[in-house]
């Protein structure tokens, strides 16, 4: 479980970075472009948050409970 942990975590902080690069390069570039995309992708850049400290969080009470 352990190893799943160790692809989980650094996939989901990758994935929170780059949506937080592409939801700022939209709210600045403006336009259409920033109308349409970059709310959207702040939005789903807070879901992944989310995702990122439930794993997080999961990983440290495993490691805890299980001694992984």
């Amino acid at each position: 479980m352990t190893q799943i942990f160790a692809i989980l975590i650094p996939a989901s902080l990758v994935a929170v970075t780059l949506t937080l690069g592409v939801g700022i390069y939209a709210l600045f570039r403006g336009g259409d472009f920033g109308r349409s995309y970059s709310n959207k992708l702040m939005r789903l850049r807070v879901v992944l948050q989310a995702c990122a400290v439930i794993i997080l969080v999961s990983a440290v009470w495993w490691r805890n409970t299980y001694g992984g």
